[in-house]
């Protein structure tokens, strides 16, 4: 799209106003994973003052914008989460949440603000366009579960017409102000979910000998599981298996009838990930046997892998070092085993995920913290990268 004497960061500049305005409103009321009603009401306000059609869908609060309908060339959709999580904000903001126990502690509102922003710098150039441009507003990543990326898949955010890249971004306090991330290849590792309830013989705690201890067989098995990531994987494909939660019992002199274990297990290959779940129910199901317990296993796949397209994921480092210069736009080195549904985009469609650097030295933050605040600083480069990205994959397609 021709620009002539405007790069997207000057032309985000000047939309900046706006998204200030967007994101306090945002931030300030926070709502949960699938919740996200007023959240959309706000989104499409935003939409309908840029004149950017959309569609909605009844209860389920996610929204679907066009830009350049109709145009040939490549279609490029653009995603931001809009759920908040369950976090009492301590940011001391003057825009800070309004409501106890809601917080918008992973960056979502600025997601939402900078997709608003290339919507409104892209907007203004429509008829420049190399193709159309599918905005996708999306709740419930928070989910963990089935998540609200399946669920604007299943309502066609991807189809009429066929989307041929998508783009993603999220907030990283790793990386600093005014960098972006891009890696080709696994980006993000699967998340699943593991319940293991281990049913012994309850008992007197004097008199263990006279059945399975449950307590004990559970303790074991959490220990046999760490030997699946030193024993069974290859030891440069990563792994993470974690019991964070273990119930059991009421008192110090009762064994109880049965435990229950909680964890994630975590990978970053779709074979790993199968071979993880197969060698996780054997091991659980040998120790439990081999102590004369009885166990059920309760295994949930959560979001895939996050795969990054190498091709489309150079096209728009490439395209981000001409708009950004070449020192702001870093190659990360290593995968995060957290996960993200946007992961469920790229198992259909070509594109990439990148991570927005909100850094700033002596002003340490964490995702899901109570004092994550990003700069407003960060919604210049995020909305510029956006457009940028959808530019540059529809100027030179790979």
């Amino acid at each position: 799209m021709p620009r002539g004497r405007d790069s997207f960061v000057a032309l985000a500049r000047r939309a900046l106003p706006a998204m200030r305005a967007w994101r306090v409103a945002f931030h300030q009321e926070p709502e949960l994973s699938s919740h996200e009603l007023k959240t959309r009401e706000k989104v499409t306000a935003a939409l309908d003052d840029l004149g950017i059609p959309y569609r909605t869908f009844g209860e389920f609060p996610g929204v679907v914008g066009t830009i350049g309908e109709g145009r040939p060339g490549p279609v490029v959709a653009l995603r931001a989460d809009m759920d908040g999580l369950p976090v009492t904000e301590a940011t001391g903001l003057p825009f800070a949440s309004r409501f106890p126990g809601r917080m918008h502690a992973c960056g979502h509102d600025v997601h939402m603000t900078c997709l608003l922003g290339a919507a409104a710098i892209l907007a203004k150039a429509e008829g420049r366009l190399g193709g159309p441009i599918r905005l996708l507003f999306q709740p419930a990543e928070e989910d963990g579960d089935r998540g609200g990326a399946l669920p604007l898949i299943e309502r066609g955010c991807l189809d009429r017409p066929k989307v041929d890249y998508v783009v993603g971004q999220h907030v990283d306090p790793s990386l600093p102000l005014g960098h972006v991330g891009w890696r080709a290849g696994p980006l993000m590792a699967a998340a699943d979910f593991v319940r293991i309830t281990v049913r012994g013989k309850g008992g007197h705690a004097a008199t263990p000998h006279q059945g399975p201890d449950a307590i004990v067989i559970g303790s074991e098995i959490v220990l046999g599981l760490q030997t699946l990531v030193s024993r069974v994987r290859d030891p440069v494909d990563p792994v993470v298996v974690s019991i964070g939660s273990f119930h059991g019992g009421t008192r110090n002199n009762i064994l109880p009838d049965e435990v229950v274990l909680e964890g994630t297990v975590r990978t970053l290959r779709p074979a790993t990930r199968d071979l993880m779940e197969r060698a996780l129910k054997r091991r659980v199901r040998s120790i439990a046997a081999s102590l004369g317990a009885r166990v059920a296993i309760r295994y949930l796949r959560g979001y895939p892998p996050l795969i990054n397209h190498p091709a489309a994921t150079r096209t728009v480092a490439a395209a981000l070092a001409i708009e950004l210069g070449g020192s702001n736009v870093i190659e990360v080195d290593r995968p995060l085993m957290g996960a993200e549904d946007f992961a469920r985009y790229l198992e259909r469609v070509p594109g990439t995920f990148l991570r927005l650097g909100v850094g700033i030295p002596n002003r340490p933050a964490s995702l899901h913290s109570a004092t994550f605040a990003p700069d407003e600083r960060a919604l210049v480069i995020g909305a510029a990268t956006l457009a940028a990205a959808a530019d540059g994959l529809q100027r030179s397609p790979p």
